[in-house]
């Protein structure tokens, strides 16, 4: 067992746990985070798609009195059968651009200059989109995710596409897009972690499947180290950012994001990272 190799797996899930689910690219971070350890080749891609699935847990594991509610009451209650299609529609644009354009944009928009640009607009878009809510407070129209529409939740998953440009964030762009969308800051929070739920697992369970040629059954201690580390960190995250939330918006993360797109063009332009496919 190579222990260095467990060590690498290990920083990457915490990596990974501790960025899914902020607006600030878990993507950008892990192929910084993996350029810099030497951990960047076909089969770590798969292994980074891979243990946002321990990060999922973690939503799961927190969100798990709302999810199991949900599902025993899903034959009966018309709020809880809302609730899900709801998720189900949000995840479907996702599903169908990824399949139409995912090779496309691997191929084309993982530069230097689309991610940093993407870390940096996303930044002021942040700072944008958390100064129009305190300015104009009745803009906020969705309290709960129980309140939103079948078309709120299709918006969000639309919005969530952008998530696909690299250096964008996923979570960034369901829960910021919510927010510009009329959601409250907590219910653009939640709702994203429930999408993010079977948007995650899906892009796990495809890139495995897909990439199953370059894996072995010797690579299974890898993953598992990068799925406990994944779960471990996102559950700390996830419940320091519900905390977070009641008395704070996401200011310091936009400034972050500006930051860290100076550092994209900064490392790609001195050749520490090589920031392509």
């Amino acid at each position: 067992m190579d222990t260095v190799l467990l060590v690498k797996a290990a920083i990457m899930g915490i990596v990974e746990g501790l960025t899914e689910f902020l607006p600030i690219s878990s993507t950008g971070h892990l192929i910084l985070a993996g350029a810099l350890l030497g951990f960047d080749d076909s089969k770590a891609k798969v292994f980074d798609i891979a243990i946002q699935t321990g990060a999922i847990f973690a939503v799961i594991l927190v969100y798990w009195q709302k999810i199991r509610s949900t599902v025993i009451a899903l034959p009966n209650e018309k709020q809880a059968q809302q609730f899900a299609l709801n998720v189900l529609v949000a995840f479907i644009p996702a599903v169908v651009l990824g399949l139409l354009f995912g090779k496309a944009i691997k191929a084309h928009l993982f530069t230097p200059v689309v991610v940093a640009s993407a870390f940096i607009v996303g930044g002021f878009i942040i700072l944008w989109a958390e100064r129009r809510q305190k300015r104009n407070p009745a803009a906020v129209r969705i309290h709960n995710v129980e309140s939103m529409t079948t078309m709120d939740a299709l918006k969000v998953g639309l919005v969530q596409c952008l998530a696909m440009i690299p250096g964008t964030s996923r979570s960034g762009s369901t829960i910021i897009g919510g927010m510009l969308l009329g959601l409250s800051r907590k219910a653009a929070i939640d709702f994203s972690f429930y999408l993010a739920i079977p948007t995650l697992i899906g892009a796990g369970v495809y890139s495995l499947y897909k990439d199953r040629a370059l894996l072995s059954m010797a690579d299974v201690p890898m993953f598992g180290v990068g799925l406990l580390f994944s779960f471990l960190s996102a559950w700390m995250c996830i419940r320091w950012l519900l905390r977070y939330i009641a008395n704070h918006d996401f200011v310091y993360f936009a400034w972050y994001r500006i930051a860290f797109g100076i550092v994209v063009l900064a490392t790609a332009w001195s050749g520490l990272v090589v920031w392509a496919d």
